[in-house]
């Protein structure tokens, strides 16, 4: 064994294998690839741009643009592969099944070898093994590590704000496309085929981007100024027929309020001297014109006794019913 281990042919396979241009290769991409996956992480900073509203942005924002601009081609190209076998294997590998027959086999293989142990040893193998004190996580690694989530879940939070209320309209106009081809697409495709384009589009979209840019920007300028010359012309045209309407309406006023005003004139001038001075004379808040004959003499002498009607009262006073009581 040792003579073909030391065999000169052996020992040239084994350097052309081990410090061949492939090795080399290998360990060349293999370090490229450590040292862009340590600028991806150092990468974790609070960018120095806010939010409309003036809210400072998460250190998520400028890892997400450092991942999604292909700054590290070969960090993301890792990460788009890791995410694409991840879903496929979400889809196709029992994923949760595996999970629970790992854990009764070593559940059932602790439990067998701790009662057999204790039959056989009159001590229990598993709990042999057990350490003096159990593993907990520091506080300071969970601390860390809800930072890191509450920071997460906050990127979300923000940057579906900025979409709803339009901080950039291009973007809301995206999402609008994206959820409305979603919406279609979910009827037919299923989740994870769904979850497959959602990905590669949020991957390979800015790479197309990047890789076409002069010529990309070129038709969104041309196709910026055509939007806007026509939002021009509509604003135009919409100005010129509601100034026409306004004109309208004016000259509509007017002569309706020359008609008015002439009928005013007219009835005014039809109105009679004796009606007005009548009316002046006797108006509502006037007090009518009363005399002293209008009214019943009131009696000046005592009621006579052991009358028992007003009318025998009245009978026997000064006026001796010449004139009618008053009641």
């Amino acid at each position: 064994m040792n003579t073909f281990q030391n065999h000169p042919t052996t020992q040239n396979v084994k350097n052309t294998v081990s410090n061949g241009p492939v090795a080399e290769n290998v360990k060349n991409q293999t370090a490229m690839a450590s040292s862009e996956f340590r600028n991806l992480a150092d990468s974790r900073t609070a960018p120095n741009k806010s939010t409309a509203t003036g809210q400072p942005l998460t250190h998520y924002h400028s890892f997400f643009y450092n991942l999604l601009s292909w700054e590290n081609p070969r960090a993301t190209t890792i990460s788009f592969l890791s995410t694409i076998l991840f879903i496929f294997a979400a889809r196709y590998l029992p994923a949760l099944r595996w999970t629970f027959k790992v854990l009764y086999i070593v559940l059932g293989s602790t439990a067998a070898a701790e009662l057999g142990g204790r039959l056989v040893f009159s001590q229990g193998l598993a709990s042999s093994f057990r350490p003096k004190k159990y593993y907990t996580i520091p506080r300071e690694a969970l601390e860390s590590s809800l930072e890191d989530v509450e920071q997460l879940i906050n990127f979300f939070v923000i940057e579906f704000q900025r979409v709803l209320f339009a901080e950039k309209p291009a973007h809301t106009v995206a999402a609008f496309i994206a959820s409305f081809l979603s919406y279609w697409l979910i009827k037919f495709t299923p989740l994870w085929g769904l979850s497959l384009i959602a990905v590669s589009l949020i991957y390979l979209g800015p790479l197309v981007y990047l890789s076409n840019q002069e010529l990309i920007d070129h038709y969104l300028e041309n196709a910026t100024n055509v939007v806007n010359a026509q939002a021009t012309q509509v604003k135009d045209l919409a100005g010129h027929h509601t100034s026409r309407a306004t004109s309208a309406v004016k000259s509509y006023a007017g002569d309706y309020t020359s008609k008015a005003q002439s009928y005013i004139g007219s009835a005014r001038g039809n109105t009679s001297p004796k009606a007005v001075n009548s009316g002046a004379t006797s108006g509502p808040g006037s007090a009518p014109a009363y005399t002293s004959s209008d009214f019943p003499h009131a009696p000046k002498q005592e009621p006579t006794s052991g009358a028992t009607s007003h009318q025998e009262q009245y009978e026997n006073s000064q006026f001796g019913g010449k004139a009618e009581p008053a009641y």
